[in-house]
This record gives structure tokens, C-alpha cells and sequence, in this order.
């Protein structure tokens, strides 16, 4: 029997055997592609109940960085139907390059993300929420209102009530994400146990080749990486 999923989301998911999808995999302790969980990596200064305990909601989601956030399918349509329409646009959209990958603090958590020039990622993630918002169940007014409660500006609350989710658009920032949120300290602490790390991730341009279709079953259940589509434009 097929697995069904409640929600679905776009997202950059690295190659498993590549360096950057080796790290982010163990990193976080599962492969989201085959479910299988993963050793940890060993990272000096850190137990692993350490990284267990501060990355509970990436490990969750898998080792990605989001294009487009989330959604349940709109009335009418099936999973075959936005399979098609994302590989449809995929063969018309082309490869992004951008600057290599720094570790960086976002507020509370901490995340790889890629730099300067970033603006065709911009319009990459920009043209996959557009592009298929028809699948897109509207979101409720409960939902609308969690989101708001973390205080939006103006342009996030037309986002949020456009696109169903505040942060796309200009408010679109590409980010790996590798904890959950932390108190100030533990950032710091958790960024220096990782620079060291991630070195060798940091020296190349950030390509991304391909995106990625994630099934979210549900009930705090892991996310699953569905099927790959490369980007052939």
C-alpha cells in the first residue's frame, strides 16, 4: 500500500553521496530519501544527547533547503498530477550557481547558507510558488493565524495570505538548516563545534542542479524525499 502524505513541499535536497549531503545526512542522523537512520557525526565539544537534543525539528524535516514551503493538495488533484507539473517546469527552468556556502547564525538556529550572487535562487524558489500554487490547498484561518503570531510585517502578512506562508517572495532566504532553536550560548557554541567542519563544504560555488518533492506523512512523522527531478533548462 502506498504511503500517504498530508502535506507536500519543494525543496533542494543534496545527492546523499555527495560531501555536503554526507554531512547534512549525518549530521541530522537520518537519510530522508531511503528512512534510514544514520550514525552521528562526532564533532569535538559536542556529546551526541548534545546534537540529538538540538536538532530534533531538521532531523524531522531532513537535510534540505526549502523552495517551496509545504502544502496540502488542493481538491481535484493527486500526487501524479503535481509530479507531472514539476517535471514539466523543470525542463524549461536551469541550473542555479551561487557563491559557496557559509555557517551562519539565523536568529536562533544555525544554518549553511549560500553567497552572494543569490538572486537566481531567489527566482528559482519565486517561480516553483508561483508556478504551482494551483496545487495548493488555501490555507485556514487557524493555520494563518499561528504564523501570524510570531508578528509579521505587512509585506509577509500579504505572503502569508497570497502564497500561504510569509517568508517567500522578496522575503524568500535560502537557508540549510542544522538546529533547532537555541538559546543565544548554545549557538555560539554549536556554530564554533561546527566551523571546523564544515570547511571543506564552504569552498566551491553552491550549485543546485535539481529539486526534490518531500511527502510529509503526518503526526510528527519524519518527512520523506519522494522523488528527485533535475533541472533542465
Amino acid at each position: 500500500m502506498t504511503e500517504q502524505y498530508q502535506r507536500y513541499g519543494i525543496y533542494f535536497a543534496p545527492e546523499p553521496q555527495s560531501a555536503l549531503g554526507q554531512f547534512g545526512n549525518a549530521w541530522l542522523g537520518r537519510d530522508p530519501e531511503t528512512g534510514n537512520v544514520l550514525h552521528r557525526t562526532e564533532v569535538t565539544g559536542l556529546s551526541k544527547a548534545d546534537i540529538v537534543a538540538a536538532t530534533t525539528s531538521p532531523t524531522r524535516y531532513g537535510f534540505h533547503g526549502t523552495l517551496k514551503p509545504p502544502f496540502a493538495l488542493a481538491g481535484g488533484m493527486d500526487l501524479s498530477d503535481l509530479e507531472l507539473a514539476i517535471a514539466d517546469l523543470c525542463d524549461v527552468t536551469a541550473p542555479v550557481v551561487c557563491g559557496p556556502l557559509m555557517l551562519k547564525p539565523l536568529g536562533r538556529f544555525l544554518a549553511l547558507v549560500p553567497t552572494e550572487p543569490v538572486a537566481d535562487l531567489a527566482d528559482l524558489a519565486a517561480t516553483f510558488v508561483r508556478k504551482l500554487d494551483d496545487f495548493r490547498q488555501p490555507e485556514d484561518e487557524a493555520a494563518m493565524n499561528k504564523r501570524r503570531a510570531a508578528g509579521l510585517s505587512d509585506r509577509q502578512e500579504e505572503n502569508l495570505v497570497r502564497w500561504g506562508y510569509p517568508y517567500v517572495m522578496e522575503e524568500f532566504r535560502f537557508h540549510l538548516t542544522l538546529t533547532n532553536k537555541l538559546a543565544d550560548d548554545q549557538v555560539m557554541l554549536m556554530r564554533d563545534a561546527l566551523s571546523g567542519q564544515v570547511v571543506p563544504l564552504c569552498e566551491a560555488p553552491f550549485t543546485v542542479r535539481e529539486v526534490c518533492l518531500f511527502g510529509d506523512p503526518g503526526d510528527r512523522k519524519p518527512f520523506r524525499l519522494l522523488k528527485r527531478f533535475s533541472l533542465n533548462g
